[in-house]
């Protein structure tokens, strides 16, 4: 997910759905054949299962195997075939909803410093370009007396992450002179699916933590070379939509996205959220609650909850306003303490349930795909764990199963109560 303080925005959503609906994507694009062939190669789940203690953390651990799940790339249409598999073994029919949309793609940027290359990403917005010139390391966070402590004319500036936004930062070092911007993340890996929330006129590059300290902290002059070479393109996602056979008006839609950054494997962020809506899935199955609920897990939340988008766009009015809700479940594998937003009603169920989960304040509408529902009227419950030290970070490779099976209870509790006697 996108915590709240680096809440999506999608103003410059260009979704062409490819999947034309009937009432929502009860006709969505299926690609049987290739899923299919796709499938022969995957290891089969019951397999995985039997391996392990805690059968939810099996499909953590499937999902976290394929590498990064990135929208768009083929490791997506593997990681979708899978989920597929597995809903269909629970009873399920299970389809793929494709969308497009606009992507900022880094093509291989860089900063060479005394022949070493740095790798770093081109922030989304940046202009591409390729320099030679000093590197000036600027003090604090790049404020305007931060540039006016130092020369940067005709310079390449290099400042640390933090207090102000990017694009600030890349205004700031435009005024005093600067030719290009190269901002250090705070943390030790690199700095990905940063954006700069306005044109500007220089290039701009971020680089990880542990790479640009020293940069930040050296005092002898260096000329270094930049290199920011990015472009849009149009990329695919996939939704993964699964419910009862006949099953086209539900009353409880349970999601959870399943895409990852760039160089992270996702486990908590978020195959932990997409695990658990599975596993709710499996037990609902043979009841009759299984014949009012929908699971989706949506594809290109980390870019800007497009997945969920175009699930909403594409409804009819009617399909949404049969909805009772949307519970969301997002990075549910890691911090003891179960936290929970959303509208009043559905969170005065949810304590009901369980007395000790706890109201996330202003996190509640934000940064994950149940805004996109909220934002068409459709009641929201959103699960989460806060923050941990491995977000967006290739180190997101494991999770606690207890808590995964907490939270599936938990959430299993909250739709019982939510469909009881309908």
């Amino acid at each position: 997910m996108t915590l709240i303080h680096k809440k999506h925005t999608n103003s410059w959503l260009k979704a062409a759905l490819v999947a034309v609906m009937v009432s929502l994507p009860t006709a969505c694009t299926i690609q049987s054949n290739r899923i299919n062939n796709i499938n022969a190669s995957l290891p089969k789940a019951e397999a995985q299962e039997s391996d392990r203690p805690h059968p939810i953390y099996a499909d953590v651990q499937a999902l976290v195997n394929f590498g990064p799940r990135v929208a768009g790339t083929p490791v997506m249409e593997k990681a979708s075939a899978y989920l597929i598999e597995r809903y269909r073994q629970a009873g399920y029919v299970a389809q793929v909803q494709t969308f497009n949309y606009e992507k900022f793609l880094d093509l291989g940027s860089n900063l060479i410093v005394n022949g070493t290359t740095i790798e770093g990403k081109a922030l989304k917005g940046s202009i591409n370009a390729k320099l030679s010139a000093p590197l000036v390391a600027v003090p604090n966070f790049g404020e305007p007396n931060d540039f006016a402590k130092v020369r940067v004319k005709g310079a390449i500036a290099i400042v640390r992450r933090g207090k102000i936004r990017f694009s600030q930062k890349a205004k700031n070092a435009a005024a005093a002179g600067a030719i290009g911007l190269v901002i250090v993340n705070n943390k030790p890996g690199n700095l990905t699916g940063a954006e700069l929330a306005e044109k500007v006129t220089i290039p701009v590059l971020g680089i990880s933590g542990d790479r640009g300290h020293p940069l930040l902290v050296q005092t002898a002059k260096v000329n270094v070379s930049l290199n920011v070479n990015a472009q849009q393109q149009v990329v695919t996602g996939r939704n993964v939509i699964a419910h009862l056979p006949g099953v086209n008006q539900p009353k409880l839609i349970l999601g959870g996205h399943y895409d990852s950054v760039e160089s992270s494997p996702g486990a908590n962020d978020n195959a932990s959220g997409t695990a658990v809506v599975l596993r709710i899935a499996s037990n609902l199955a043979n009841t009759n609650l299984a014949h009012q609920v929908w699971f989706v897990a949506f594809d290109g939340e980390e870019d800007g909850l497009y997945g969920s988008q175009a699930f909403v766009e594409t409804a009819k009015p009617e399909f949404l306003a049969g909805l009772k809700g949307m519970l969301n479940f997002d990075m549910v594998g890691v911090n003891n303490q179960l936290l929970i937003g959303g509208t009043s009603s559905l969170t005065a169920i949810a304590q009901t349930v369980d007395s000790d989960i706890k109201p996330l304040g202003s996190y509640g509408y934000g940064g994950s795909d149940h805004a996109s529902f909220a934002n068409k009227n459709v009641p929201i419950l959103f699960f989460f764990r806060g923050d941990e030290p491995n977000y967006h970070s290739e180190n997101d490779k494991t999770v606690d199963p207890k808590l995964l099976d907490e939270a599936s209870q938990v959430g299993l509790g909250i739709v019982k109560q939510l469909l009881q006697g309908e």
